[in-house]
């Protein structure tokens, strides 16, 4: 593969990285529009998947051609993954509720354990010391950039909670998104996993929605929320991922933390010390030192 077609998926793969990580960012400011997580969740879905369903329209049109379908068995899978998508977005806006964005992120950030774990327990093999001392790299990282050596910080549990939930929903989502139906077009797989996300997300609003419903926020944050959301990151980073490939593309798609915390740092005020830059950059390594490829000694 040329040099080019590798910048191009790096490009790609950090642009749907760093749109991912205003995310958090955007629900922080409609949180405090007095826009409910229901509300939040259900917009950014239902528009998210309008714009899938004209990116796949387009498709067909631009190609002329016929398009692979998915079948019925490859529609139901999608979906049954799709659901942990949901599971994502609603632990992880929760979260974000209680704990300030820089701390969320660094939770969510903990798939890269979980993944390892549950690799070992799917394929029935051990990790290796590369991965083993990855995930002791990004215990250690998690800990400074949780602040959780100061005696001065009282995080809310309910928000480290659903951070973990977030993660572990997270981890199960990456996981099956590259492993289910990947004969199919990447927009079509994208909208049958927010249609499985989607009744998520739409049970867990009809469940805790007690007010109205403020159709404002389709208007004021339902657009931001799916194109960095659910719009642009997927289809940036499936265009990407082929170019890069599975390691270089998880090492760029890392930019997805410092961005987060950036964000909440010059737009939300959030107080990051210089302990919690130390941790991100060790959970950055770390994923550095899972996905490098180191010389065999002959």
């Amino acid at each position: 593969m040329s040099k080019n077609s590798v910048l191009k998926g790096v490009f790609l793969v950090g642009l749907g990285a760093t749109s991912y990580g205003m995310l958090a960012t955007f629900v922080k400011l409609a949180y405090k529009e007095n826009f409910t997580t229901a509300e939040v969740t259900s917009s950014q879905f239902i528009l998210g998947i309008l714009g899938i369903l004209i990116i796949n329209a387009f498709q067909k049109f631009k190609k002329k051609e016929e398009v692979v379908k998915a079948t019925p068995k490859n529609i139901m899978h999608l979906m049954l993954a799709g659901t942990s998508l949901g599971m994502t977005s609603v632990f992880y806006y929760l979260a974000v509720k209680y704990i300030p964005v820089s701390i969320g992120i660094v939770l969510l950030m903990q798939t890269v354990w979980m993944g390892v774990l549950l690799e070992w327990f799917l394929d029935k093999k051990a990790p290796s010391l590369q991965k083993v001392i990855s995930v002791g790299v990004v215990l250690l990282g998690t800990a400074l950039a949780t602040n959780l050596f100061s005696k001065s910080i009282a995080l809310d549990w309910r928000g480290i909670m659903w951070g973990v939930l977030a993660a572990a929903s997270f981890t199960t989502t990456m996981f099956t998104a590259n492993r289910i139906a990947l004969g199919i077009s990447s927009a079509q797989r994208s909208l049958y996993m927010l249609l499985g996300g989607a009744v998520i997300v739409f049970g867990f609003s009809i469940a805790t929605q007690v007010t109205p419903f403020n159709l404002g926020i389709f208007v004021k944050w339902g657009i931001v929320l799916a194109l960095f959301g659910t719009i642009i990151p997927p289809m940036l980073m499936n265009a990407g991922f082929p170019y890069t490939g599975i390691g270089l593309g998880s090492i760029v798609s890392s930019l997805e933390l410092p961005v987060s915390v950036m964000m909440a740092f010059m737009i939300l005020n959030e107080t990051v010390v210089f302990s919690q830059w130390v941790g991100i950059i060790l959970i950055i390594l770390a994923i550095v030192i899972m996905n490098i490829q180191w010389p065999r000694k002959i």
